[in-house]
């Protein structure tokens, strides 16, 4: 083996440029536009360090990448610019030892290089064919190409594995997609919010209990870790979970074995753990609310999920895809966001994350009345600050109104006052259409003529 790079791909431009940048480097490099051709060159010498791409006209490089770990020959770093889940777990289970997104920083890139062609270990990741099915995580950005890599690196491992971001942003999505990329794919996946359930209860949630071990135990019932056997247990909000539980889920992660409520005999488990959290493990540490080797047991790959406000590149891929499913699933007519819509959109802070995005979508999929949405349709949420007045809202969304030259704008937004405002005493009253009006102060007959009245204008 030699110490010559060899490039695959069919971009010219990228391996012209990522090939300058290993020359300036010392490196000797050697380009291939196609699967094909570099496998011809094979027959007559062997590279130290593999690039490829994924995605190429003929033969892709997932197919390319399969055969050299087959045969041992290796290191190979797999580059494309779908760094979904799916893909970049894809690669690391067929024998890649690292994963580059392009756009690539070519530093980062010649680090990458220079560190598999140091490497002598052979890749240890397990081999896998074919594409894993999508995920319902989705992003484009820088961050979320990381979380994506991530993901794909260590799901074949049985690592445990926390999950950090604010509310909203996802977690139990990566979780449930390190369950599926890895071997225990075919095992439960089961998920348990640690802060929604009392206390008293948790115990037994977590381990089971036997008949008679408290008031109202008539029956064995299987615990969390039982019903999750060879498979995965996300334990979510994992920051909240009592002290005295803590050491009891420490001693079980410790030696595998637990005892279920009120009972003898010791069972063990293999259970993979994903635990997740908004709060910040290492402060509850300091403060004495979480036990630090507990936190060290959990926290041995750690993956941030990105507020939606650090990936806003983000938001009109997810507004259009949640619209889309929302329609779908409360069988709708398909609609779609105006370009100034997505826009607004695109600026809110949305402090409650994808979830608040998702929910945005679900209610705009119900009450906008025409195929496209437009800025007048958000109401409230035209691109507003979630910390401002909603006048303010109305302000700039008036402006953009203005200056897109839209028609009759009085109207259309007095229309959209009214909307929100009624739907949203109907939410409240449950909808009861007597109480939302008392609410609001108008009549019920006011209330079900404006709906009407409001929906004619509008359609």
């Amino acid at each position: 083996m030699s110490e010559e790079i060899w490039i695959v791909d069919d971009d010219r431009g990228v391996r012209f440029v990522l090939a300058e940048a290993l020359r300036d480097a010392g490196l000797a490099v050697r380009e291939f536009g196609d699967v094909a051709a570099a496998r011809a060159a094979l027959r007559d010498a062997r590279p130290g360090v593999w690039l490829t791409d994924v995605r190429m006209p003929g033969e892709d490089g997932l197919s390319l990448l399969n055969e050299l770990n087959a045969q041992g020959i290796g290191p190979v770093i797999v580059m494309s610019a779908y760094t979904d889940v799916a893909t970049t777990a894809a690669a690391y289970r067929a024998g890649a030892v690292d994963y580059l997104a392009k756009p690539f920083d070519l530093d980062h890139a010649v680090e990458v290089v220079q560190r598999a062609l140091a490497s002598v270990a052979s890749p240890t990741a397990p081999a896998g064919s074919g594409v894993a099915p999508g995920h319902a995580l989705l992003g484009e950005s820088a961050p979320m190409r990381e979380v994506f890599r991530l993901i794909g690196r260590v799901a074949a491992s049985d690592l445990n594995v926390l999950v950090t971001g604010e509310t909203g942003t996802g977690k139990e999505l990566v979780a449930r997609a390190l369950h599926e990329e890895s071997a225990r794919r075919d095992k439960p996946f089961v998920a348990l919010n640690t802060a929604a359930i009392p206390s008293e209860l948790l115990e037994s949630e977590l381990f089971g209990h036997e008949a008679g071990a408290f008031t109202g135990a008539t029956r064995r019932v299987a615990g969390r870790f039982e019903q999750a056997e060879g498979g995965t247990l996300f334990l979510d909000e994992i920051g909240d979970m009592p002290l005295v539980l803590q050491t009891r889920l420490l001693r079980v992660l410790a030696g595998g074995e637990f005892y279920r409520v009120g009972g003898r005999e010791l069972i063990r488990g293999n259970v993979r753990i994903v635990a997740a959290t908004h709060q910040d493990l290492a402060a509850r540490v300091a403060a004495g609310q979480f036990r630090a080797d507990l936190m060290h047991r959990l926290d041995v790959v750690r993956i941030e999920l990105p507020s939606l406000r650090s990936r806003r590149s983000d938001i009109p891929l997810l507004a259009q895809h949640f619209l889309a499913a929302s329609a779908q699933e409360l069988k709708l007519p398909p609609k779609r966001f105006a370009r100034a819509t997505l826009k607004l959109i695109a600026q809110r802070d949305f402090p409650g994350n994808v979830r608040e995005l998702e929910n945005l979508c679900r209610r705009l999929a119900v009450i906008a009345p025409g195929s496209e949405i437009l800025p007048a349709d958000l109401g409230g949420h035209a691109g507003a600050p979630a910390s401002g007045e909603w006048t303010d809202a109305l302000r700039e969304w008036a402006v953009a109104a203005l200056a897109g030259g839209e028609a009759d704008i009085h109207a259309r937004a007095r229309d959209a006052l009214d909307q929100t405002l009624l739907l949203a005493a109907l939410q409240a009253s449950e909808g009861h259409r007597q109480h939302a009006a008392q609410a609001l102060g108008v009549g019920r007959n006011t209330l079900t003529r404006k709906l009407g009245a409001s929906r004619t204008r509008r359609t």
